[in-house]
């Protein structure tokens, strides 16, 4: 066990917990952190897979060509990685890279043994204990039925069952106070709160600060907020930094609810008790900590719209625009967590990760569904120190407006604003057309229309030159093309194709995107990126990530899927995208760039 190479910090006060006299021999301090930890006594998962594929010695080789401007080199099955390039217009095939440096990338796991066309990477559910002969698709069926809120609630840091999930968030105050668990009942979690706190105590006392704790298969992340500590425990294989991008999110969700004034109380009293003023928003942290297994947005910091005709978007944009002009900060017209349209005041900027915590308490809070609300709300990107005002309104099931102030009396004002909202609406028969867009759902790779030269490709045959042969198509989209996501890098906006086949469980679901995961923190990994290309290969997928000045794309091929083609394939998906921006993109969004 190690601890993360961490940055120094003034030493905090004295806790119960503290040691008195802390050593400033670092093999000492390692020693007793060890020590606390191992008296956590955190279990190895029982049968459960502790990443997104199985493991293998024979990684596959990183590089960046430093001299390939138009793209990916296409020689042989390496991981390939290249630097950024000033003004890339087009992806090119058939370049050798000159000088072949390490990427950084922490590469995938998979078999050695050739890649597969069938998809395998079927990881646990993190809700629940891997059981033996489960099938996938009675595993899907229960994800499919997933509901907020509080999980296992009878469990404690004693029973075997809670010490085996894959996945524990911890948010508890500097006194060791419990604060929220993901799983089992926090006041039954005090003893372990109180050594979680001891930990960091212990070592801000000797004046550093600890991030990341490597035990085994188990990461234990640690995130300080002011009188705030949060600490995810995870054996999912998932990077550090995406792990600690989550403890933000956490942290901001409960900035939502409360502010970040709370520091004031611990000011005032440094053992006090914030847990009933959060009273009924495990609903909200669960299905954040949910979301972080489905939605792109929790690691892309980007926000994605309703496909939408471009004449219904700017009919609602437009009466958003008008209703901020009488006094309102934000409109917005969602649909579940996507955006129809949103408008603000002048000068006023909406971060997208405001954008996806606002929608997720909205989403998983019941009492916003049952009649029009207007509660106190923070958006701590906005203003993380005060509360704005937020009407919302459910028009059905799915759709919904949000309109926020900073005036405390502005109920009936926004009420009558809301109603001018709502009659453009139906005058436009623009919430028939939101829910004809769920239905129909999102671009779909199969539908991905391809030049039909890209089908054949020439193949020699016996002194008779070349030959135009078949490409295969492979199972999904063109040429083996199961999923992709663009993020357009101006607007702060993203649009991911609808899953195919044979992505279809959420385990599988889930298991690709922790793929993109890996592969987004790799092109965007400090001191060794940005890079503009990398394309690697394992037995369950073929990745291919290309990130430009403008945007960023992420794609997933059948492990046999033609390299070639796969980079051409891409060029014709940017191609796409800009062909239906004006449907999957809300157009001048300027106001909101950050």
């Amino acid at each position: 066990m190690t601890t993360s190479d961490s940055s120094s910090s003034p030493s905090s006060s004295a806790t119960d917990f503290a040691d008195p006299n802390p050593s400033t021999d670092p093999g000492s301090n390692s020693e007793r952190v060890q020590s606390q930890l191992e008296s956590m006594n955190l279990s190895e998962p029982s049968g459960v897979s502790d990443g997104t594929h199985t493991d293998d010695d024979d990684e596959e080789e990183v590089a960046s060509a430093n001299g390939n401007e138009g793209g990916i080199n296409n020689g042989g099955e390496e991981i390939e990685a290249s630097p950024r390039a000033e003004h890339p217009v087009e992806m090119e095939a058939g370049e050798e890279p000159p000088s072949p440096t390490s990427s950084g990338y922490d590469g995938e796991r998979g078999s050695s043994g050739g890649a597969s066309s069938t998809y395998k990477a079927d990881d646990a559910s993190e809700d629940e204990i891997r059981e033996d002969n489960v099938d996938v698709d009675t595993a899907s069926q229960h994800e499919a039925s997933w509901l907020p809120g509080k999980r296992h609630v009878d469990e404690d840091d004693a029973s075997l069952s809670w010490r085996k999930r894959k996945k524990h968030f911890f948010i508890l105050s500097n006194s060791g106070k419990p604060i929220y668990s993901r799983y089992g009942d926090e006041h039954k979690l005090a003893g372990f709160s109180a050594t979680l706190q001891a930990i960091i105590s212990f070592v801000e006392n000797g004046g550093d600060r600890v991030n990341l704790v490597k035990a085994g298969k188990h990461q234990v992340v640690f995130l300080v907020k002011g009188p705030i500590y949060l600490v995810c425990i995870s054996c999912t294989d998932e990077t550090y930094e995406y792990l600690r991008g989550q403890l933000d999110l956490l942290y901001g969700q409960m900035i939502v609810i409360l502010t970040k004034s709370i520091d004031r109380c611990f000011e005032k009293n440094a053992k006090f008790d914030m847990t009933p003023l959060l009273g009924g928003t495990d609903a909200v942290f669960s299905s954040l900590v949910h979301s972080f297994s489905w939605n792109p947005a929790t690691f892309l910091h980007a926000y994605t719209c309703l496909p939408l005709p471009y004449a219904s978007r700017k009919a609602t944009g437009t009466v958003l625009q008008d209703v901020c002009a009488s006094g309102v900060l934000f409109a917005l017209l969602m649909c579940r967590h996507k955006v129809v349209s949103l408008a603000g005041a002048q000068k006023a900027s909406l971060h997208p990760d405001d954008l996806l915590l606002l929608s997720n308490f909205v989403m998983s809070s019941e009492s916003f569904r049952t009649s029009e609300s207007f509660s106190p709300i923070c958006l701590p990107r906005y203003n993380p120190q005060a509360f704005l005002h937020a009407y919302v309104h459910f028009f059905d099931d799915d759709t919904y407006v949000m309109l926020l102030t900073t005036r405390s009396d502005a109920f009936y004002h926004l009420k009558d604003c809301r109603v001018r909202i709502e009659a453009v609406l139906l005058k436009s028969n623009i919430l028939t057309t939101v829910q004809r867009s769920i239905a129909e759902g999102g671009l779909r790779v199969e539908d991905l229309p391809i030049d039909r030269r890209l089908r054949q490709k020439p193949s020699s045959t016996n002194n008779q030159g070349q030959v135009p042969t078949e490409v295969s198509v492979g199972t999904g989209g063109p040429f083996g093309l199961w999923h992709f996501m663009y993020r357009s890098i101006y607007l702060d906006q993203y649009v991911s194709s609808e899953f195919s086949p044979p992505v279809t469980s959420h385990r599988q679901q889930k298991s690709l995107y922790r793929a993109y995961q890996k592969l987004y923190a790799s092109m965007h990994e400090k001191g060794l990126g940005p890079h503009k290309t990398q394309y690697r290969r394992d037995e369950n997928y073929t990745l291919l990530c290309w990130v430009t000045p403008d945007f960023e794309l992420y794609a997933a091929f059948d492990p046999l899927a033609d390299k070639a083609m796969a980079i051409k394939i891409c060029n014709q998906v940017c191609q796409r995208v800009k062909e239906v921006e004006n449907e999957v993109f809300l157009q001048g969004a300027s106001p909101f760039s950050w």
